[in-house]
């Protein structure tokens, strides 16, 4: 059991941490009262909810490519598509988006997609439709985090990318403690969405960009390349 709590986030603990209270409280009272039944119930309704905060451990890829973006999120693919302009581009410029849907039984957790430094966030509020609607990308609540990026050895030569949280219609918290300074690993992670979401990856020149998935696929943060950024070179 002690184990089990360790993989639970540090992002959901003023949630997590209750339930695991009071699941403890009643399992001790039915065990007492010799109410069996009520505590294999309680168990399986605590242990549900603890499940949306879990953190399993993962080993991350290696050898990847010059370029390499992993998923910021577990969860299906739910769009590809170019915009003319993104404020997560330099100069509002033009980006490809890759837009990932967590659904409930989703882990949670958010990861960085690649190396890079925390340069801007800004929060929007907004409304809580149905995370699967292609309206509730642009009109829910969200957090979007501007990245700058180095291109290999070459120090000088920086660009921006984006990875945005977008709440849904149950998942109405998102957590994301960073600041602006803050330099992120490929992979670590950097908050959650709690119970169900979006999350979308932002990166500027589309022509650039090789996407290795499509609509529908399965993705893992941390761990499925879903596209490749061609460095820049001035």
């Amino acid at each position: 059991m002690l184990y089990a709590f360790m993989l639970l986030t540090p992002y959901g603990t003023r949630v997590w941490l209750p339930i695991v209270v009071v699941m403890a409280i009643l399992v001790g009272v039915f065990v007492w009262l010799g109410w069996w039944p009520a505590v294999v119930g309680v168990l399986v309704v605590c242990l549900a909810l603890l499940s949306f905060f879990r953190d399993p451990w993962r080993r991350l890829p290696g050898d990847l490519p010059p370029g390499a973006m992993l998923s910021p999120a577990d969860g299906t693919v739910s769009a590809v598509l170019e915009v003319d302009h993104h404020p997560a581009i330099a100069n509002n410029g033009p980006a490809k988006i890759i837009r990932i849907f967590l659904s409930v039984l989703n882990v949670h957790i958010n990861r960085s997609p690649c190396d890079g430094e925390v340069v801007a966030l800004r929060h929007t509020a907004g409304k809580f439709l149905n995370a699967q609607t292609e309206e509730s990308a642009v009109v829910n609540e969200s957090n979007l985090i501007t990245m700058r990026i180095m291109h290999g050895d070459l120090s000088d030569v920086t660009e921006t990318i984006g990875v945005r949280q977008v709440a849904g219609m149950i998942a109405r918290a998102i957590v994301c403690p960073l600041r602006i300074g803050d330099r992120l690993k490929r992979g670590q992670k950097f908050g959650m969405i709690k119970f169900g979401s979006t999350t979308e990856l932002i990166l500027p020149r589309p022509a650039d960009v090789t996407v290795h998935v499509k609509k529908g696929d399965k993705v893992k943060g941390g761990l499925t390349m879903i596209a490749t950024l061609k460095p820049c070179r001035s």
